[in-house]
């Protein structure tokens, strides 16, 4: 059994696809390990370009953010808001029966103990959630997935070197949770983490904190995934769940806090929703940059965060995902590579531009519901063995393209060029053979062999090269095919390598030519050979069979049949009536020419003559 051997561009294209899926895996594995890169950033400007594509959306009801804006401060005497006004406030918010009121405010330290037991009292009344912070160290980082995940996913979770908790008397009063929020390097928050390490034992964030308090219920971690009461979130590395934003500053329903403190609140705003308390004067500083926004609020990212949560809403990005996208990047490179390695380049690049395409337009519609699907690394992996491939598939083109080229140049030295342009664009052309008309010329010179041996063999060979180069031009001029130089005469067909409906009238302007020509050719000649050279010319025109004849490895085109072989023959009539053209009447009358084919002094005879080896007689035109 024989196998065919792979063509270059095949080993090519194969050996690129391999390195192309090889670094696609290799981006992969670190994708689904959690490993930050400086793809991250180029993630992100995705990110930011589906959620402005996508546009703003209504934020479903459930959260609400009771502001603590520049009235309020006003109102207040300045900020922090003194805790016995946070008490009237949380006052004014809990007779409306909210599902809880979570407060992102720091009590680290004490107050009035009147102030503080006010304070304490409010949060009692109603379910009630404060904040606690983290601190790092500097070699410590909220959002780090770089932890080697074979740990699990709690290797992911933030653990701060130190908690400050609220005093005692707060702590005691709400439920508590850490509401650090980390950015990335353009200071959107991309995740809020649902618990951190402290030790051997779990916090858990400001964000789930409030989300269980509005449940009343605990949570309960899984691998990947979190469980609220009936609801099931699934999280990233580390149980971070992606924030998914629904449009600028202002998109969470607010109201001013000032109302509940005044009193004048309309119950629909408060009753059955997650209410959190915090400040909202951008003069604050405490504000965030988001995909819709440049200054948001803290309080609204937290808010965002709880609605996210409690309405299952938020993005998609789990551990599935991330395989999904060492996959694509794994896969999407090969798939490119095979695609561009098409025998059209143009196609092949095409269709590699449709697969970055659709995998973009993938990457949205799945956006749209709701799964964050990765840009940055398939693309990583895609465009540099891309690239790559193309650029080294140019330079191989344009070397194949400068070989070809030679070797077309070289093979027109030896066979008509519009035949080698022919046989080119056809590679198949006359593997079988065909059966046609032809007009079919043959030319002779005579007395050649007795000049040849007074020149010597090259002033021979420089006659015959003059004399071949004569007839090469006069014939390729009227587009016929030069079947062979026979030493000092030649075959000539008109019809090939396509026939015509012109080929005998174009046999028949070569002719003429031809005569021309040679006629003034011999008599340029010297004296040696002009006085003992002349020329004979013989057409005919009928069926015959144009193939390829020879071996498998060194083949020829020709054509064999009865008009080849009466053709020849009238080379002898011409010798025998001494005439110097002789052409059958088939191929005189159907060129349908009104030239003169002989010296106007001499039209020529119209006889019918016998042809060896033949039984027919044949009508010809003998010009003298």
């Amino acid at each position: 059994m024989r196998v065919k051997r792979s063509s270059h561009g095949a080993v090519l294209a194969g050996t690129f696809a391999l390195i192309g899926a090889l670094w696609g895996g290799f981006l992969g594995v670190r994708q689904v390990a959690g490993i930050g890169s400086a793809l991250d950033r180029f993630e992100f400007v995705t990110l930011d370009l589906r959620f402005a594509i996508v546009g703003a959306q209504p934020a479903p009801r459930g959260v609400t953010i009771a502001a603590i804006d520049e009235e309020t401060i006003r109102e207040a005497g300045g900020y922090p808001l003194p805790r016995s006004v946070l008490a009237r406030i949380i006052h004014g918010l809990a007779i409306h029966n909210p599902q809880a009121v979570a407060l992102d405010m720091l009590f680290i330290d004490p107050d009035r103990s009147e102030a503080d037991s006010e304070l304490a009292k409010a949060l009692q009344s109603t379910k009630s959630v404060v904040a606690a912070v983290g601190l790092f160290g500097p070699d410590e980082s909220l959002a780090d997935h770089g932890a080697a995940f074979q740990s699990g996913q709690m290797s992911f979770a933030p653990a701060p070197s130190s908690i400050i908790w609220p005093i005692a008397g707060i702590q005691n009063s709400a439920h508590v949770g850490l509401v650090n929020i980390a950015t990335d390097h353009a200071g959107v928050p991309r995740y809020v983490p649902m618990i951190y390490r402290d030790g051997n034992s779990v916090v858990p964030s400001f964000v789930l904190a409030a989300s269980a308090a509005a449940l009343n219920t605990e949570a309960v971690l899984g691998e990947t995934s979190l469980k609220l009461a009936a609801r099931t979130a699934q999280l990233d590395l580390g149980h971070h769940l992606p924030v998914r934003y629904y449009g600028p500053h202002g998109s969470i329903r607010q109201f001013s806090a000032l109302r509940a403190l005044r009193g004048d609140l309309d119950p629909n705003e408060v009753r059955g929703q997650v209410v959190v308390l915090g400040a909202t004067a951008v003069g604050l500083g405490d504000t965030f940059a988001t995909p819709f926004d440049r200054v948001m609020p803290g309080v609204e990212v937290l808010a965002t965060a709880i609605s996210n949560l409690l309405a299952g809403d938020g993005l998609v990005r789990t551990r599935f995902i991330r395989v999904t996208d060492a996959i694509a990047a794994s896969v999407l490179p090969a798939v490119t590579i095979l695609l561009m390695a098409t025998r059209r380049p143009l196609v092949g690049f095409g269709l590699a531009a449709l697969v970055l395409f659709l995998w973009s337009a993938l990457t949205l519609v799945m956006f749209v519901e709701g799964y964050w699907l990765s840009m940055a690394i398939p693309l990583a992996a895609l465009l540099p063995a891309a690239a790559s491939y193309g650029l080294v598939r140019l330079v191989v083109d344009r070397f194949a393209i400068g070989r070809l080229t030679r070797e077309s140049a070289a093979l027109m030295k030896f066979q008509s060029p519009d035949m080698v342009k022919h046989i080119l664009k056809n590679p198949g052309f006359l593997e079988k053979p065909v059966h046609q008309n032809v007009a079919v010329v043959f030319l002779d010179l005579t007395g050649f062999t007795e000049v040849a041996e007074s020149l010597g063999p090259h002033w021979a060979r420089d006659l015959l090269a003059g004399f071949h180069a004569l007839i090469e031009h006069d014939v390729v001029a009227h587009r016929g095919f030069i079947v062979s130089f026979m030493g000092d005469g030649a075959m000539i067909i008109f019809g090939v390598p396509e026939p015509g409906s012109d080929d005998a009238s174009r046999a028949l302007l070569a002719i003429t030519q031809l005569r021309e020509s040679v006629g003034a050719w011999l008599r340029a000649l010297p004296p040696v050979a002009r006085e003992r050279l002349s020329a004979r010319i013989a057409g005919h025109y009928g069926p015959a069979v144009v193939s390829r004849l020879g071996p498998a490895h060194h083949q020829h085109i020709t054509a064999t049949g009865d008009t080849v072989n009466v053709t020849s023959r009238l080379l002898e009539i011409a010798k025998q009536e001494r005439s110097g053209l002789v052409v059958s009447d088939d191929l005189y009358a159907l060129a349908g020419s009104s030239d003169a084919l002989c010296d106007p002094k001499n039209a020529g005879l119209m006889r019918e003559v016998r042809i060896r080896g033949r039984k027919e007689p044949l009508r010809v035109r003998i010009c003298h």
